[in-house]
């Protein structure tokens, strides 16, 4: 008996192990760009206020990494067959969880997300539930809207850019203030994130052509061919960037606008530069390209907000 249990304690993975396979579990690039996102949104409040509230800024970074998990954590739950030709890494398609393991995980994470929101606030919790909704029709059926590449690209860029952006704005802004209320920063942050996403959702699928096509997941990637997606989203965030300079120049007056300019053309010379060096015959080459426009995603949450600190 005892050997038994020794030999079945050897078959249970190390702390440190699952941690990572959790972490892998978890998307880290989603996890990064949810945490920016609040940071962020929290600073473009608190600059309009004097007041400082941490309980509620961790609360809400909580609230929205739980929130994350469940999302992505509901998408690989259903796609396990696919992802064992486009991501076998990921832990469920690695056999590092078990379907019983992550389905707890899901579970557990989408209700801390709806009741710590619930008790930070009612925008948080519109925030929250709105986006796993739309997370939850995203992936499970028979809805499953990633089948149909229009509805799956509106899902991204709706949580992304908008419900995400607005939504923890008003909630910071009313807990900081008293009054939900929204600025001409936030507005144009949710528009250039918006339009930004966009790129994300029509690239996502770039790396991932062999095995939507097997299990007839259609995307623009299969619609339209790579390099004309390629194309697309390099101009789609071209436009971002451009976008930024006019807004800098015509209604973000409180924006110190030199910084703005200098960082916007920057990253803009850099993702052409990049660009230029991506083999899209190459699995590898295309998937590093898609993190990296994730990093540009990245930086402009650090970026944006600190226009309106830098003197």
């Amino acid at each position: 008996m005892s050997q038994l249990f020794s030999q079945q304690l050897k078959k249970l993975p190390s702390p440190t192990s699952w941690i990572y396979s959790f972490w892998k579990f978890s998307r880290p690039h989603t996890i990064i760009g949810t945490s920016l996102s609040v940071l962020a949104l929290y600073a473009l409040a608190s600059q309009a206020t004097v007041s400082v509230n941490f309980e509620q800024l961790l609360g809400a970074w909580l609230a929205c990494l739980c929130g994350n998990i469940y999302i992505v954590g509901l998408n690989q739950l259903q796609d396990v067959a696919i992802d064992r030709i486009n991501k076998p890494h990921l832990p469920i398609a690695a056999g590092e969880f078990s379907l019983g393991v992550a389905k707890s995980i899901v579970g557990i994470t989408g209700i801390a997300a709806l009741l710590l929101s619930l008790w930070l606030g009612w925008w948080l919790f519109a925030t929250v539930s709105i986006s796993l909704t739309i997370g939850t029709a995203y992936s499970l059926p028979p809805i499953r809207l990633k089948r149909f590449p229009f509805w799956a690209a509106l899902c991204i860029f709706t949580v992304r850019g908008v419900i995400v952006n607005l939504g923890l704005f008003l909630h910071f802004s009313e807990q900081l203030s008293g009054e939900a209320f929204l600025t001409p920063a936030v507005w144009t942050l949710t528009l250039f994130i918006l339009v930004f996403t966009v790129a994300i959702a029509i690239f996502k699928d770039v790396p991932d052509m062999e095995g939507d096509k097997q299990y007839n997941i259609t995307t623009f990637t299969l619609l339209l061919g790579k390099t004309a997606i390629f194309n697309l989203s390099r101009w789609v965030i071209t436009v971002c960037y451009l976008g930024m300079l006019l807004a800098g120049i015509f209604w973000l007056h409180k924006a110190n606008f030199l910084f703005l300019a200098i960082a916007h053309c920057s990253l803009l010379a850099l993702l052409w530069w990049r660009s230029q060096k991506v083999d899209l015959t190459e699995k590898k080459a295309i998937a590093s390209f898609y993190q990296f426009i994730w990093k540009l995603f990245f930086l402009e949450y650090l970026l944006f907000p600190a226009a309106y600190f830098v003197s």
